[in-house]
């Protein structure tokens, strides 16, 4: 009743009785024993008590104020039920089988029940189902001493139906209301757990958010960049040749036109939720990254696929075949100047093999733009995406980038 009423309030409580309700709360073992103290008064003035006389073993019936005094120290369990409900449930249990054989009286069968409902809806289901085969017991035992005392199976009978009863129904009461709080429980652990997932994934999702948006900065960008600052570099320590400044700038201004489209198009998707990324290259944008490596000054030899060939290639290997030949361009350009590089795309029947080998260059001084393995990386965990094999590393005295992708990615 207790736990109920907890739970009742908990729901229901408004802003206006929140008060009232959490006073109740707070004081409801003394409330229940005093509304049992009130019944046992009320019971024994109108003789309510007398039903029992039938199976007491007294020789003849007493007053029914005995059975108020002996409901005294049931109603002061009550009043403890929170700190020893089980210690209080034992004790009025002998209350009332000595009340029920002898001076009659409700309050301490009132108390019983109450003491019952709050140890059932604490207990967990081992103990309920104990507490289930106690109350089964003690029906048949009672039943059985009503038999012997009166000798009248009817008025047994009647006694086991009526307690039997009374017990069955507070435990029904009580089970249900316990199983109700462990359902609650569990849907609250469960929705926690939902939370807790929902998170994991946003966190997952925005991780995975924010690679690409260093994957696309990195691709898009970077090159043009570091393009910029090569050209530049190379005008301002050359010979003051017109011609030569002219084309350092237009190149620089080319790079920087397409790195101003690049951050553009996607600053507008990340604003709007909307548009189209610049298209990531394909094999047709090759040639045009090995002529800004010539312009960069390195020796640039192409082996390609045949022209029939490209068709059979998904979009998605050749773009980031076409990828991988411009990052690898990109750090000739800064780390092997000067150098030889030999590019090689075959497409086989399984897989397509890229392979960007560079000899005799040198790290450029001016501009400085020393590497951090970042571009490297993302290529690694693209192909391995696709479930192919990527290697990047010393070959001699140059540097060898390597990659299978399965065509049928």
């Amino acid at each position: 009743m207790d736990t109920a009423m907890r739970g009742a309030a908990t729901g229901t409580t408004g802003s206006g009785d929140g008060a009232f309700s959490r006073w109740i709360r707070r004081h409801r073992p003394l409330i229940d024993a005093g509304g049992i103290a009130v019944l046992s008064v009320v019971a024994a003035a109108v003789g309510i008590g007398e039903i029992w006389n039938a199976i007491s073993v007294l020789p003849e019936p007493v007053s029914q104020w005995w059975g108020v005094a002996l409901s005294l120290p049931a109603v002061v369990c009550v009043a403890l039920k929170r700190r020893h409900a089980r210690i209080g449930l034992a004790i009025v249990s002998v209350l009332c089988f000595v009340a029920l054989f002898t001076v009659g009286g409700i309050g301490t069968l009132v108390a019983l029940l109450d003491l019952l409902w709050t140890v059932t809806v604490g207990a967990g289901a081992t103990v309920r189902r104990r507490i289930l085969a106690a109350c089964i017991a003690a029906t048949v035992t009672i039943t059985g001493l009503a038999l012997v005392v009166t000798g009248d199976g009817r008025i047994a009978v009647l006694v086991g139906l009526q307690l039997g009863a009374l017990l069955g129904t507070d435990y029904w009461w009580a089970t249900a209301v316990a199983q109700a709080n462990e359902l609650a429980a569990l849907h609250r652990r469960e929705a926690r757990e939902v939370m807790r997932l929902a998170e994991r994934d946003r966190q997952a999702a925005l991780q995975r958010e924010r690679d690409g948006m260093a994957r696309e900065l990195h691709d898009l960008v970077a090159g043009h960049v570091s393009a910029m600052a090569i050209r530049a570099e190379a005008a301002l320590s050359s010979d003051r040749e017109p011609g030569a400044d002219g084309a350092a700038l237009r190149a620089v201004r080319d790079s920087s036109l397409e790195a101003h489209e690049a951050l553009r198009s996607m600053i507008t998707v990340l604003r709007a939720g909307g548009g189209e990324l610049v298209v990531p290259p394909r094999f047709d944008r090759v040639p045009g990254f090995v002529d800004e490596a010539r312009r960069a000054g390195l020796e640039v030899t192409v082996d390609g696929p045949p022209a029939a060939l490209v068709p059979s290639v998904p979009a998605a290997v050749e773009q980031l075949a076409a990828r991988i030949v411009q990052e690898s361009l990109a750090n000739c350009a800064r780390h092997a100047a000067g150098g030889r590089v030999a590019v090689a795309i075959e497409v086989g029947a399984r897989s397509l093999d890229v392979r960007v080998d560079s000899q005799d260059g040198r790290p450029l001084e001016r501009p400085s733009l020393p590497g951090n393995g970042t571009g490297l990386a993302m290529l690694d965990e693209r192909v391995r995406a696709f479930g192919g094999r990527f290697s990047a590393g010393p070959d001699g005295s140059g540097w060898s980038v390597r990659a299978t992708i399965p065509v049928a990615a």
